[in-house]
């Protein structure tokens, strides 16, 4: 019985220290997409356990609802949310010991914590990628040029000052390379923007909770 126990506690021991990362928690996700796939956009803040700008691509394990979901996500510019279950945002970056390779989320068709509509609940959705992984510098700063890098048909900006803002814009077709502008403040400078790409429209935007 001794043995079992011992074993039993070494099995649990690396689930305990896991379990204690500090970036565990509900990491509220924008979702969006195009015909090349699906992305998840971690919302940020600047303190734990939020404060790392995430970009995944995914893809729902049930294939019908994968081909549902994409469908309707893109039609337009109309915000869809994940709501997913807890975990550590920790396990997405590039030398994590042990990688989160899924998760179940439900997701909402508008913001999960703003009257959002719930459309497909526990749906589990499949990491195929993560296209970004950037922690958040805490201090006050300041950078003047807002800058956007491409994901599949979309731009998204880079959080690098605080305080800033989340954007997430559509294109009409993909660009090859980030794309740099002057910042206004923690304004989205979409009519500048759409002088130098064609952009259909804001996906995303948030500045209260990068303040």
């Amino acid at each position: 019985m001794r043995t079992r126990c011992f074993a039993l506690l070494a099995l649990l021991m690396p689930m305990l220290g896991w379990a204690a990362d500090a970036s565990y928690g509900l990491h509220g996700m924008a979702l969006f997409g195009d015909k090349d796939g699906l992305y998840a956009s971690h919302l940020p803040m600047f303190h734990a356990p939020h404060d790392t700008q995430v970009v995944l691509r995914v893809h729902f394990a049930n294939a019908e609802l994968d081909v549902a979901v994409r469908t309707e996500v893109q039609a337009g510019t109309g915000l869809w949310t994940l709501e997913p279950e807890q975990f550590e945002l920790s396990r997405l970056g590039p030398d994590a010991a042990m990688p989160l390779r899924q998760f179940t989320a439900h997701a909402y068709q508008g913001h999960f914590e703003q009257d959002g509509k719930l459309r497909y609940p526990d749906a589990a959705l499949i990491v195929d990628e993560v296209l970004l992984f950037r922690p958040l510098q805490h201090q006050a700063q300041v950078q003047q040029q807002a800058r956007y890098i491409p994901v599949g048909s979309f731009l998204i900006k880079l959080i690098d000052s605080r305080p800033d803002f989340d954007h997430i814009v559509r294109l009409r077709q993909p660009v090859a390379q980030a794309v740099q502008l002057e910042k206004n403040g923690v304004e989205a400078n979409t009519a500048a923007l759409a002088r130098l790409v064609p952009i259909i429209g804001t996906v995303y935007y948030c500045s209260a909770d990068l303040r």
